[in-house]
């Protein structure tokens, strides 16, 4: 990287990561540091009375400094939180020699620098719980700068709060904004929630392929790969769905996987091109146990992160608590249009599309009718916890056919805050049933509809060989993080969500054009530097302006550039 792409601040920082090393500080050691403790720890167990963390080794990035002469406040921050240090220059430099103090401490440490610390726990004058610093040692220099944050009490003040920069660049949002942490750490928690209420069932984790021949499980545009090797067409999975039940074919009970899917499809505040999703296969139970299950599973997510079942979401509360309401989507459709769709042809569902200002297209079947009618007039209504159940058999391609209704199959989704958070069924387990549903999906695809089912032949022929009555549930991870963390972005409950493109820096003229015109090769850095990126930005300047930002450049930045004179910088802009 040259000069001319370096900002001031990053320019100053470089130069003190050389003089570090001209002291024989490196500023990237090796060696272990060997933490005792954190800054958590300390603040909650620290007694004065007892004397106890007398031998404190502890690390961080430097946060703030406040140099006081001989001696300094500084603040450092490890993965639990903040802490002050006393930093005497005589107790770090107990020696003649003081460059440890007044160099490195004082000049060569910047914001955002990780550093070591031994010492010991004291109160201040003040009442603030201090360490007071006998020995220190660098442990990785920054070479950019921080977005400056004020803290005070646990306020944050100033906090980053620009979402571009706070996705793009997650490393920073979480040191500037360490309450952001606490999103991921409940992220954390609501999984192992979820994990150990599967394991005391005795249900199995497994891992099914991410690679597939063919993208099935659910109704999706996937994303295609090529296996050079193989010479074969290979895609993400849109959903492991159906390896799991080929697992229930062989013989499992209960098997559950938290997978990565992907899918092809538009990104927006609820939607990331690849997310988290858990999905359970559990044999000999119906939909109707899936509902119980699901929803006491809920709750108890809700209970281990809040202590309660109400969670605030937004401007609303959500209650969590059991049994959730249940309704089946026809009865939804009734309340919300007026429309009693039971019985209806596609024509005729169309007809109804149009009188309530939906947009159809022509390769709509009756399913992605009903669906759109339900998504666009019904969905948003269900805020607290609902089962919506016994969806149309062409809504479903997986779904077992309902046991006393007609053209109804036996799932349900459960909706929150006006969105789907699980889906699940009483599992299809008729070989002869699936391939006939398959095969109406085929002719869906052929009408151009791209996120139809493909046939899974090896899926088929698992089923002939005999599944049990079987019940499955999805569930997305991100969107039940959002609920349970009061995030309506979930990119805001993601580490690293897809982001556009990053916008390319400005064009810069290469260095020849500069030396072409008589500029000296070892100033066109600096000139560059001071924001003149083309050779037509000199002819809009004035010289002694010029002549003064280059030459006072060179010294503020202590290049070592001998400066030109008056004369030669007019000759250089002739």
């Amino acid at each position: 990287m040259s000069i001319a792409e370096l900002s001031e601040q990053e320019i100053v920082r470089r130069n003190s990561l050389q003089k570090m090393r001209d002291l024989g500080i490196e500023p990237y050691p090796a060696p272990e540091f060997p933490v005792n403790t954190n800054a958590s720890e300390i603040k909650e167990n620290y007694k004065p009375e007892l004397n106890n963390y007398q031998e404190v080794v502890i690390a961080g990035r430097l946060m703030s400094r406040r140099i006081m002469g001989k001696a300094s406040f500084a603040e450092i921050q490890d993965a639990t939180g903040r802490i002050q240090l006393y930093v005497s220059r005589d107790e770090i430099c107990p020696d003649e020699n003081k460059d440890l103090y007044n160099e490195f401490f004082k000049k060569l440490l910047d914001i955002g620098d990780i550093i070591g610390v031994k010492g010991y726990a004291f109160i201040t004058q003040m009442g603030e719980l201090t360490i007071h610093v006998k020995e220190v040692q660098m442990l990785s220099k920054s070479l950019r700068p921080l977005p400056i944050v004020k803290e005070k009490d646990g306020q944050t003040f100033d906090a980053v709060t620009d979402a571009e920069f706070r996705y793009r660049q997650r490393y920073v949002d979480l040191v500037v904004n360490p309450q952001v942490k606490d999103t991921f750490l409940k992220r954390t928690k609501i999984i192992n929630t979820m994990r150990q209420f599967f394991n005391e069932q005795g249900y199995l984790e497994v891992e099914t392929p991410i690679l597939q021949s063919i993208p099935g499980g659910a109704t999706a545009r996937p994303f295609i790969t090529h296996h050079n090797a193989l010479n074969i067409p290979l895609y993400l999975r849109i959903a492991n769905e159906l390896y799991l039940k080929r697992l229930i074919v062989g013989g499992f009970d209960g098997v559950y996987e938290f997978a990565k899917d992907f899918r092809n499809e538009g990104m927006d505040r609820t939607h990331n091109p690849e997310f988290t999703v858990m999905e359970i296969y559990v044999a000999y139970k119906d939909y109707k146990w899936m509902m119980n299950f699901t929803e006491e599973m809920i709750e108890r997510v809700a209970l281990a992160l809040h202590g309660t079942t109400q969670v605030q979401l937004g401007d609303k509360v959500i209650d969590f608590k059991r049994p959730f309401k249940r309704v089946t989507m026809y009865e939804a459709i009734k309340e919300h249009t007026g429309y009693d769709i039971a019985g209806k042809t596609e024509d005729e569902l169309r007809e109804i599309c149009k009188t309530l200002g939906i947009e159809t297209d022509p390769t709509m079947g009756k399913g992605k009718l009903i669906d759109e009618i339900f998504g666009e007039k019904c969905e948003f209504n269900y805020v607290q916890p609902t089962f919506i159940i016994d969806y149309p058999v062409e809504m479903s391609p997986l779904t077992k056919k309902h046991r006393s209704v007609e053209g109804l199959t036996e799932r349900f989704e459960l909706m929150v805050n006006g969105k789907e958070l699980a889906n699940a069924y009483s599992e299809l387990n008729d070989p002869i049933d699936q391939r006939e549903r398959f095969e109406d999906q085929l002719r869906l695809s052929e009408k151009g509809d791209d996120e139809a089912m493909f046939i899974d032949q090896d899926f088929l022929r698992a089923l002939e060989y005999g599944m049990p009555p079987t019940s499955g549930m999805g569930i997305g991870i991100d969107r039940l993080t959002m609920f349970m963390t009061n995030n309506l972005s979930i990119q805001d409950v993601l580490f690293f969500p897809q982001m556009k493109p990053e916008k390319s820096a400005e064009a810069i003229d290469p260095d020849e054009k500069f030396t072409e015109i008589g500029i000296p090769a070892e100033w066109v850095p600096v000139i560059k530097q001071i924001g003149l990126k083309k050779v037509k930005d000199l002819k809009e300047i004035k010289i002694g302006k010029f002549f003064n930002d280059i030459c006072g450049f060179n010294k503020k930045n202590k290049l070592g550039l001998n400066n030109p004179t008056l004369e030669e910088v007019t000759k250089w802009l002739a």
